[in-house]
């Protein structure tokens, strides 16, 4: 009895304490959570030098076709986690980047241009003797992804952007990717996805501790993004590969005109606008997009150009 009772002391620690880790950090759970599904994913981490900073990547476990994926402003890799599995289900090699300044990758004291980090993504596929991959791009990694497939056509298989920056436009809503307060970080959740859900108080509380502690670089890239330099506006006919332009209808943050615009500059495109979603589309409406991904990786020969809505599935 003494050994049964001090057991259920110590478990009660034990949950005492993580309740208080949640409470206090709920992202080094939410970190925690995803470190155990990378590992059920056979997802294995490693961290590559480029152009002298430390770069984190992950890449999946078995052989496959290769697949790169760029995460956006403000992420990780491990953004992609929702899609992942069907990904490798698909037959594809998963590798994704942790872009400079962002996730466990260096934060080095330079700008964060597009430019900049295009050239990483060219040493990272060097890095992983990655000739001519299927790359795809999330927002600002559309961007980057665009860019790259612009400047190094042969290096790239097919395309894919999902509701991705490059192309100048009035961004009425880019200030919402750099909340101070509760009620800011509740304004992002509204131009992120047309489905916000309240975020506790003590989670959002933690939010902004790491938003704040990382400002200076989301400056920084947005800075250099307003220059204008990096626009990819007439730049992108040199872009050979067929591509896959995935969009949110309901995206205010880079609102579909922006997509209506890259699929006329690049007539081997297919369009596609997924009813319901948002900014956030590869996350909240996964099942969609990971369902045209693979069809579009997978079609030989390629699919056809075409603009298209994909609608909300029935029940």
């Amino acid at each position: 009895m003494r050994w049964i009772i001090k057991l259920l002391i110590a478990a009660g620690a034990l949950l005492l304490a993580a309740g208080i880790v949640v409470y206090v950090r709920p992202t080094l759970a939410v970190a925690q959570l995803q470190r155990l599904q990378c590992w059920r994913l056979g997802m294995e981490q490693h961290d590559v030098k480029l152009a002298k900073f430390r770069v984190h990547y992950a890449v999946s476990s078995g052989a496959g076709k290769p697949l790169v994926l760029v995460h956006g402003l403000e992420g990780r890799w491990q953004d992609w986690l929702p899609l992942i599995p069907d990904l490798t289900k698909g037959g594809y090699k998963v590798y994704a980047l942790d872009l400079v300044g962002f996730g466990h990758s260096d934060r080095p004291d330079v700008d964060y241009s597009i430019a900049m980090q295009t050239e990483i993504l060219h040493q990272f596929l060097d890095s992983q003797n990655l000739q001519q991959p299927d790359l795809a791009g999330w927002s600002m990694g559309g961007w980057i992804s665009l860019k790259f497939a612009a400047e190094h056509p042969e290096r790239v298989r097919r395309l894919i952007l999902m509701d991705s920056a490059g192309l100048r436009f009035d961004a009425v809503n880019s200030s919402a990717m750099r909340p101070r307060t509760e009620q800011d970080l509740a304004h992002m959740m509204e131009v992120l996805t047309p489905h916000p859900q309240p975020i506790p108080g003590f989670f959002a509380r933690d939010l902004l501790r790491n938003f704040a502690r990382e400002d200076w670089i989301t400056e920084r890239a947005l800075k250099s993004m307003y220059t204008g330099k990096d626009l990819m506006d007439g730049k992108m006919e040199t872009v050979k590969a067929p591509v896959l332009i995935l969009w949110g209808k309901q995206d205010v943050l880079t609102p579909p005109s922006i997509g209506e615009q890259m699929s006329k500059a690049m007539p081997q495109s297919v369009f596609q606008v997924l009813d319901d979603c948002g900014h956030l589309a590869p996350v909240e409406c996964k099942d969609r997009v990971a369902i045209s991904v693979v069809k579009f990786l997978a079609a030989d020969p390629p699919l056809p150009a075409a603009s298209q809505e994909i609608p909300v599935p029935r029940p």
